[in-house]
């Protein structure tokens, strides 16, 4: 299993970018995938979840700003950022695993838990 993101760039407050991720190898429809981000010098956090019943999920911190879809036969994620703030200013990971593990990860912040990781896209919200 490979996982690429990618859109990550500096981008003005206010602003709009949209990351995607790509994950390759994976076995079965079974597989749900993610965002995640992490600050420098803070923890790592949801951002928002695909799963595989095509129901998804937004932290609620970022919805009505970020919107998170994803085309199942390309097997990718995006994450749509609008009226971006200094404070999303992040590195922003991609994830895929079992739905299950991955909801499980995502909802317990038990970032330990999925398996297939990115290598992350570097956000750069620019006052």
């Amino acid at each position: 299993v490979e996982v690429v993101e990618s859109g990550g760039e500096v981008v003005p407050v206010g602003g709009s970018l949209r990351l995607t991720c790509i994950a390759s190898g994976l076995p079965n429809d079974e597989y749900a995938m993610a965002w995640f981000r992490q600050a420098p010098g803070k923890e790592r956090e949801g951002v928002a979840i695909a799963h595989t019943d095509g129901s998804t999920s937004v932290a609620d911190a970022l919805k009505g700003r970020f919107t998170i879809s994803k085309d199942n036969a390309k097997k990718t994620l995006y994450l749509q950022m609008n009226s971006l703030k200094p404070e999303d200013t992040a590195m922003y990971y991609c994830a895929a695993d079992e739905k299950l593990r991955l909801r499980d990860a995502y909802v317990s912040r038990r970032y330990d838990r999925p398996r297939y990781w990115g290598q992350g896209t570097q956000v750069t919200v620019s006052s």
